[in-house]
Order: structure tokens, then C-alpha cells, then sequence
């Protein structure tokens, strides 16, 4: 599929590499906000957006289960990104010469032991990519970035030391959305159902909900719930499944789910991704 994919971020961030990985062949569309990249795709400037949801060592990604629901987009599939980190410089730059490095609070948290290890001062930048892009332009030795390999090739930056991240599994899941459903069954390891919903006022009304997809054998890989509306008793779930709508079992988890709830949306059905059971 040819065509543009829009993600949040600056060229080379890791929602960049993201849009590499799982669509090398489609051109990737730079946005400033989740918003922006939704919109870009609802509008037509872009066929599908790319949307981190979560990472392995930090959780969910802040605000994007509200956009979900709410973008008018559909998953389509879902992209595991392994975030390997890496030290990056000008041309020329030796590690000892190295003071400050540069990069999102997030990414600095992660390199804590190589930063202390070889004494270099963090230094709070807005994102990973412009981190890059602002060493490349100050082009001062004493300031290194932290970023992707793709940031650093998009800025004309040397890779000093290469995954220096503390956690080797540290992964990021993202979702690709798109104007139009695709509930087709394809991939080769499996089927994911993601869906919101809100569960009627009534007693123990979660865990009877929870109860037909126990019954049904139907796995749950997640479930989350947050606010909506900013109101503290109005609570919506997040989850996600594994099969597809049409098994059986999934079939009869779902129609118990409905006796339970007062609202629910499908929000994709789409192919687990190969790392999905490694990740």
C-alpha cells in the first residue's frame, strides 16, 4: 500500500521509526499533536495514523485512550517498536569530550547508568527528535542527544554508543488507524478485538461483564478504565481480546458483555503483531 501515514512528533522520532517498521513503503507524515495525525487522517492528508498506546516500562501513553473513541478512526493493526537508545553527536565528536546529553525526561530516566557510568549531565529537551535536531544545529561536542539511529541519520549525526537503554526489553506498542474498518482475518498468529464500554449501575456489574469472556475461554489482555467527562463516577473500560468477532466464543462473550453495559464501541479488529507474545 502506497500513500501517506501520519504520526506525533519531529522526523526521527520513535513513532518515525514505528511508521518504518510496519509501513516501510508509505511516506510518513510529521504532526505536533495526537490530535493533528488524527485529524490528518480523517481529513485525507494521510490514509492511516500511527498511535503509541503504551510502553513496557512506563505504561500507557497519557490522554491517547481518550482519543480513541472519540477520533472516528479504526485499528487496523498494531506495531510492536523495540525503543533502543542511543548516544548520539557531531561528526568527529569523542565520548570522552561528551558533558550533556540531551533528550525527552522520559528517555534520560532510561539511561541513568550509562549517563552516570561515563559522567555525563542530563539535559531536559522537549522530544528525542528535536533533541537531535538542536545538537545538530548547535553543533557543540560537549552536547550529545539521546535518540533513535533514525534521528541521527536524518540530522547528520554519529552514533557514539549504540542501545545504552538499562532495560533490554524496553517496547513500545503502537496502533495504526484508519477511516474505514478492516475486519478481514489475516497475519499468521492470531486475531486482536479492541473495544470500549461503560457498565450499567448495577451490583458487581464489572465482574458479571467479565464473567462471559472467563466462560468463553476468550483471553483478555487488557483492561483499563478511566474517567470520562471529568466526572469521578462516570468510569469507562478499555480492552482488548484475543479473536476475532466472528468466533464463536467471542461471539457469545460479547452479547454477555451487552446485558451488562450501558454503552459499548468497537474500536478495531486487526492482527496480532509476531512480538506480541515475545514483547
Amino acid at each position: 500500500m502506497k500513500g501517506r501515514i501520519a504520526f506525533q512528533g519531529e522526523p526521527g522520532a520513535y513513532s518515525h521509526q514505528a511508521c518504518r517498521q510496519a509501513r516501510p513503503e508509505m511516506e510518513a507524515l510529521p504532526c505536533a499533536t495526537f490530535e493533528d495525525a488524527i485529524e490528518a487522517c480523517r481529513r485525507g492528508d494521510a490514509d492511516l495514523a500511527m498511535l503509541p498506546v503504551e510502553n513496557s516500562t512506563y505504561g500507557r501513553v497519557a490522554d491517547i485512550h481518550h482519543l480513541l473513541p472519540e477520533s472516528g478512526l479504526h485499528i487496523v493493526d498494531e506495531a510492536f517498536v523495540r525503543v533502543h537508545i542511543n548516544l548520539l553527536a557531531v561528526p568527529g565528536t569523542r565520548l570522552e569530550e561528551v558533558e550533556g546529553a540531551m533528550s525527552h525526561t522520559v528517555l534520560l530516566g532510561q539511561c541513568r547508568g550509562f549517563l552516570k557510568q561515563n559522567g555525563i549531565r542530563p539535559v531536559t529537551g522537549a522530544d528525542t527528535a528535536g533533541s537531535a535536531r538542536h545538537v545538530a544545529e548547535l553543533a557543540d561536542r560537549k552536547l550529545a542527544a539521546l535518540a533513535s539511529e533514525l534521528a541521527g541519520e536524518i540530522y547528520g549525526l554519529e552514533v557514539l554508543a549504540r542501545h545504552i537503554e538499562d532495560k533490554s526489553n524496553n517496547t513500545t506498542r503502537f496502533l495504526v488507524m484508519a477511516r474505514e474498518p478492516d475486519l478481514k482475518r489475516r497475519g499468521d498468529d492470531g486475531m486482536m478485538t479492541s473495544f470500549v464500554f461503560r457498565v450499567r449501575n448495577i451490583p458487581a456489574a464489572l465482574y458479571k461483564a467479565m464473567g462471559g469472556f472467563a466462560t468463553n475461554g476468550v483471553n483478555m489482555t487488557k483492561l483499563e478504565s478511566y474517567m470520562v467527562d471529568g466526572v469521578f463516577s462516570a468510569t469507562q473500560f478499555y480492552a482488548d481480546i484475543e479473536g476475532h468477532p466472528d468466533d464463536a466464543n467471542v461471539q457469545r462473550a460479547l452479547e454477555e458483555l451487552a446485558y451488562f453495559t450501558s454503552y459499548m464501541k468497537l474500536l478495531g479488529v486487526y492482527p496480532a503483531d509476531p512480538m506480541r507474545h515475545g514483547a
